[in-house]
């Protein structure tokens, strides 16, 4: 494989200052066979002075090339980068002919056969440097250019893009020319979909999917498009500037690697969203949350684009949290900031603790594959809780009209931060600029820590000590000190104080319901940066105080030791779920940290848990308590009891609502009833039944579900997951055989399934999404013995397979793959060394660094 180079910031900027870049025209022709495509590119451009540069491209086979009519030497493609010689100042022109491969990894233009019905389906996914694969380019966000699209489709085909499309015959498909947009914003999706079309504010509107899914889509379209017009219609109360597009698509894609893809006037969702099994209302929440997240995308982020990819936060932590707050003003789904409290912001403190943290904005990305990495918990979850804090620190109007000012100044232009700040600033008489330079350009969580004391008897008083999370001690790093690898892991400064604004819950004990606690008061109050405070709230010592509460700001909290027991004994009988998730996280991070035994979690949990109702806030806990702290957390020796615990727990819940009048609730328990069986009778009957006793009935979901526990407990053989198979032959059901025959405590069977993973034929590779199956399937903590000898194998073979086939595999090898289940000292070492040595790519690097970050932790929270 030729190497392919890295887009640096340096090569970028020089790349900017010369060229002006007008407009594309594109011709793809998608009827060239299986493997390849053909992409015909026109790109006029301008010099502004005599110079050399380079274009970007990745061609199966390059053709030909003319820059101004005269033919280019195609032997001088050097990797991806096609040189251009002796430029003059002044207008050009460039044609680049070539054939493409097809992706299966979700990278560049994917294609996909559904096994269902044999249809195949193609679609393009080009973020952050993938555009390569398609047509060549001039690769970085700000040479924006038209865009003008034609592409030749199968018969039967409908081909969508950024812009209206038009069939003019023969197959052949014309897309309106976009405006000015960023070259990783194109986009095509090709095939004989299933849509749903309508009209609003006077733009075209559709909802697409494979012909395999249509029922599913068509029971949810109403749902979606009311979202979708409800979210579009909040924006523009918030945003002067108008839908900058002429249409709104929505692609629901096979394969997809992220959740949604924000590409103009053709996002793209991974299709597991269109629902072919019961879900929760959370779940649905968080679909139509991606909607609204994606929506802002076309103002942050595709109306106005990074100018480099430091700035990644002015994209996800914008669309983050415009997301959540659109949704609950603009929809039923009122509670979604629990939702983020419990699910995303833990993403946020996990990621900031480790030692590839980074700032929200960091000042120098210094290439694209650095920047690939920085798509992760702290620009998405950090930042948008900074956004938050911003708002509650500026207030919502002052907020409002700066990002208004910053859209006027920019619209289908570039920006960087201090742009951003500059325009809050003009809209506001508050230091913006360090506000930034506290939240934006440091790293590490505060921990804010009560110390209540009865005072004189009648009031009582309040200290809060407010530190920088002292560092969490860290596995090695041991590619600290190698040059160009900031991106790897290393820290970028120590964790540093911020001033936080915050509501403080002070609850007494209802006298007349032993279990429930009553809100005596909640004060906001000022943190700074630099110093602990004091307050006196008046009224005798309270049962328990919530710092943070309504969780406006972005730090651990703790608890005192008296509202600790008072949580122990009354953490149901909170009033609100969002102080509760405030709760549950700040339990999560001692656990964590050490400070709370993972038994002591499990038992507010097992107290608690069949209490509550909310289903963010049950799935969340559930989560945790199963796959961190009875599969990590706890030795192997206790993890019996806590599968145990946890099974009483679930069937505490199931009892709860045998009524029926709480589906989602009880979906939930059912779930993890079967991700916690430690024997195989139960489930196994409700899977001969093909329901649970008092329902649910199993769908495809739960059917796979507990045909992969069976698999691990060994109480199933491949003859009955063939079968499984004949009665699903859909994509997930091809994904949920993989993963369970990868499951089955055999030799053979794992034999096969680490050869499918690792192997290198590629002519048999799996696909980016069976390959997450089978890892998923593979590593079961009851077989340790059993794959023992694969942990030392893992790091060889990953490093070796992300080499081969690149960033989104090397994202699953490190996610999926990764033996977590193996928290002992011999793995970590064997993890480090690779690190030493081995040189894995950097997607894989950055992957294996948090994960033996996590292991380290691990092994911590067992010594403590």
């Amino acid at each position: 494989m030729a190497c392919m180079s890295v887009l640096t910031r340096d090569e970028a900027q020089n790349r900017a200052q010369l060229l002006d870049v007008h407009r594309y025209t594109i011709e793809l022709d998608l009827t060239t066979g299986d493997e390849t495509f053909d992409s015909r590119t026109l790109i006029r451009f301008s010099a502004r002075t005599d110079a050399d540069t380079f274009v970007e491209v990745k061609p199966a086979e390059l053709r030909s090339v003319t820059l101004d009519g005269q033919p280019l030497d195609t032997g001088t493609l050097d990797g991806n980068r096609l040189p251009l010689k002796n430029l003059t100042a002044g207008e050009h022109e460039l044609r680049v002919d070539a054939s493409m491969r097809y992706s299966r990894t979700g990278e560049g233009m994917h294609r996909f056969t559904d096994p269902t019905d044999g249809e195949t389906y193609v679609y393009t996914q080009l973020f952050l440097d993938d555009v390569q694969r398609v047509f060549a380019a001039f690769d970085q966000p700000d040479l924006k250019a038209v865009f003008e699209l034609t592409v030749t489709a199968p018969e039967g085909w409908t081909v969508l893009a950024n812009g209206i499309t038009e069939h003019t015959g023969e197959g052949v498909w014309r897309a309106a020319p976009t405006p000015l947009i960023s070259t990783y914003l194109v986009a095509v999706a090709a095939g004989p979909w299933h849509s749903v079309r309508t009209e609003h504010r006077g733009l075209p509107f559709g909802i697409h999917c494979r012909r395999s899914l249509a029922p599913y889509l068509d029971t949810d379209a109403d749902e979606l498009l009311d979202i979708t017009r409800a979210c579009f219609d909040r924006y523009h109360e918030k945003f002067e500037e108008p839908y900058p597009f002429d249409s709104y698509d929505q692609a629901f894609v096979p394969e997809f690697n992220a959740g949604a893809m924000e590409n103009p006037g053709l996002v793209t969702f991974r299709d597991e969203f269109v629902y072919r099994s019961a879900v929760t209302d959370t779940e649905r929440q968080t679909r139509a949350m991606v909607v609204a997240h994606e929506m802002a995308h076309m103002w942050f982020g595709d109306l106005v684009t990074l100018t480099w990819w430091d700035d990644i936060w002015l994209n996800e932590s914008f669309a983050e949290y415009m997301g959540y707050q659109t949704l609950t003003e603009a929809t039923r789904f009122t509670d979604t900031w629990t939702d983020f409290g419990v699910t995303r912001k833990p993403w946020g403190y996990d990621a900031d603790q480790r030692p590839s943290t980074h700032p929200v904005a960091p000042e120098n990305v210094q290439d694209t594959a650095s920047a690939l990495l920085n798509f992760d918990g702290i620009s998405y979850a950090k930042g948008a809780s900074a956004l938050r804090q911003l708002v509650a620190w500026l207030g919502e109007k002052d907020f409002l009209a700066g990002i208004n000012i910053h859209f006027r100044r920019h619209r289908f232009g570039n920006a960087g931060l201090a742009d951003f700040i500059d325009s809050l600033a003009a809209a506001t008489e508050r230091d913006v600029h360090a506000w930034a330079d506290a939240w934006l350009r440091t790293t590490g969580v505060d921990t804010l820590v009560p110390e209540p004391s009865n005072g004189d008897n009648v009031y009582w008083h309040l200290d809060i000590t407010h530190h920088a999370d002292p560092g969490i001690r860290r596995a090695p790093d041991p590619d600290k000190d190698r040059p160009g690898m900031k991106h790897a892991g290393t820290m970028v400064s120590a964790g540093g104080k911020r001033p936080h604004r915050i509501a403080i819950g002070v609850y007494d004990h209802d006298l007349h319901d032993a279990g429930r606690l009553i809100l005596r008061n909640r004060f906001e109050a000022d943190i700074p940066a630099d110093r602990n405070v004091s307050f006196s709230p008046g009224g005798t010592r309270p049962a328990l105080v919530v710092l943070n509460d309504g969780d406006l700001t972005y730090a651990k909290i703790r608890f005192d030791a008296e509202s600790l027991e008072t949580l122990r004994t009354r953490l149901s009988g909170l009033p609100d779920p969002l102080t509760r998730a405030v709760v549950w996280n700040a339990l999560r991070d001692a656990v964590r940290d050490g400070d709370l035994p993972a038994a002591d979690f499990l038992d507010i949990a097992r107290a608690h848990l069949p209490h509550e109702t909310d289903l963010a806030l049950v799935q969340g806990v559930l989560a945790f308590a199963s796959t961190h702290i009875a599969d990590r957390y706890l030795t192997p020796d206790r993890r019996p009891a806590a599968l145990a615990t946890l099974t009483e727990l679930c069937r505490d819940l199931i009892r709860r609502t045998e009524d029926g009048d709480h589906p989602g609730l009880r979906l939930i328990a059912v779930r993890h009833r079967i991700d916690t069986a430690a024997h195989p009778d139960t489930i196994a009957a409700w899977l001969a039944d093909g329901t649970v006793p008092g329902g649910p009935e199993l769908d495809p979901e739960l059917r796979w579900r507990v045909l992969a526990r069976l698999a691990a407990l060994g109480a199933v053989d491949e003859a009955a997951i063939a079968e499984e198979s004949r009665r699903d032959p859909s994509a997930t059901g091809q994904e949920g055989a993989a993963r369970c025959l990868a499951a089955l405590p055999d030799e053979d069977a794992k034999a096969r399934a680490w050869d499918a993973m690792f192997g290198s034929d590629d002519r048999t590779d799996l696909s980016n999404y069976l390959f997450t199956a089978t890892a998923q399937g593979f590593w079961q903590p009851e077989q340790a013995d059993l794959v023992r000898p694969y942990v030392s194998r893992y790091f060889k073979d990953a490093v070796a397979v992300a080499a081969r086939r690149g960033p989104a595999i090397a994202e699953a090898a490190g996610r999926w793959a990764f033996p977590a289940h193996a928290v002992d000292a011999e793995t970590l070492g064997l993890g480090q060394k690779c690190l030493r040595k081995a040189d894995p790519i950097p997607a894989l690097r950055r992957k294996l660094v948090d994960q033996l970050d996590d292991l380290a932790r691990a092994l911590r929270v067992r010594e403590a």
